[in-house]
């Protein structure tokens, strides 16, 4: 049995409050795990009614993640709203664009150019076993490619049937509407938590183009949860400012105040984090992953949980306090 969570709008696509991101269950990525412990994460979510699941096929070698998606989803296709995302895994023989970022490595390699961008969501389609992507995004702007250019190619594979929906991520607000001109967007991604702020003005054009907004990392990349000592030699999280260790010892002491907001509402600090988020627009559907069934479940109680406005008033009073170490995952260098 699958549970039901309440819904939420992407535009026109409809899927529950909080989705499962499953980024966290490749190797390399929050160190070790093997692929059976990795599906029964994402069936964890599925029957928990976490059925909004987001991959990419950068995550992991080879398109690793999206294989693992699909392994977990066979025979319950119907079941689940399938998102992905493209330009990260740039195809052989294709040329690499620089895209500066804020991690320790200061840059990514992406290629969103319209020739390459069918072969992308073939082998998603291939690597998720379906037909069709239910939401596609662009997961970076290429520095060196029109963003019409890329959102121009991505509409035909909606005329094409490969794909329902479009979705960009880790836009500015001028690349978002750029983007709407060309074809309609469900939803932007973006890093957006906590302890990383969402862009305003990026909300804002959110709201007017109709657009959800799915924030990544809505637990800080694992932080929020309170439970995050130190890092192991295999976390990608160590290319992160704010994993150091003396920056994630400041930071666990400014954001422990959380503890006493979580406690008095008999929630755990995850679900506080996830339920605030909730509350700052009707049509914020946050993607959080874990690798914990049991963790998994509890993340997407958070659905339910209502907030008063004195507590809210409460939580940010708090959050205006805290002034956070070091850059976040995703710092914008452009």
């Amino acid at each position: 049995m699958t549970n039901t969570l309440p819904t939420r709008s992407l535009a026109d696509l409809d899927v529950p409050a909080i989705g499962f991101g499953a980024m966290v269950l490749s190797p390399g990525m929050y160190g070790e795990i093997d692929d059976d412990r990795g599906i029964a994460a994402i069936q964890a979510a599925i029957g928990a009614g976490g059925t909004f699941i987001d991959t990419s096929d950068a995550y992991g070698a080879d398109g690793h993640n999206e294989r693992l998606v699909g392994r977990a989803i066979r025979g319950r296709r119907e079941e689940v709203t399938l998102a992905t995302k493209f330009g990260l895994a740039v195809p052989e023989g294709a040329e690499a664009h620089p895209l500066k970022v804020g991690f320790a490595f200061e840059e990514l390699q992406v290629n969103a150019e319209p020739k390459y961008i069918t072969t992308y969501a073939e082998d998603s389609l291939r690597n998720l076993g379906t037909d069709v992507i239910d939401l596609y995004y662009l997961h970076f702007p290429d520095p060196q490619v029109p963003i019409e250019d890329s959102v121009g190619a991505m509409g035909e594979l909606v005329a094409d049937g490969k794909v329902r929906y479009l979705g960009v991520s880790n836009v500015t607000p001028d690349e978002l509407r750029r983007a709407y001109a060309v074809h309609p967007i469900a939803a932007v991604q973006t890093e957006w938590s906590m302890w990383r702020p969402v862009d305003p003005e990026l909300l804002e054009v959110a709201r007017e183009l109709g657009v959800g907004v799915v924030p990544w990392s809505p637990l800080g990349a694992g932080f929020l949860t309170g439970t995050v000592q130190q890092l192991g030699a295999d976390d990608f999280r160590n290319n992160a400012p704010r994993f150091d260790s003396e920056s994630l010892k400041a930071n666990n002491a400014s954001y422990a105040a959380l503890q006493a907001v979580a406690a008095d509402l008999g929630i755990t600090r995850s679900q506080l984090a996830l339920a605030w988020l909730l509350h700052q627009d009707a049509a914020v559907v946050p993607i959080p992953g874990s690798r914990t069934p049991a963790h998994i479940v509890e993340n997407l109680a958070a659905a339910e949980i209502n907030l008063h406005p004195d507590t809210l008033a409460r939580i940010d009073t708090v959050l205006a306090r805290i002034e956070p170490v070091g850059a976040t995952l995703l710092q914008d260098a452009r």
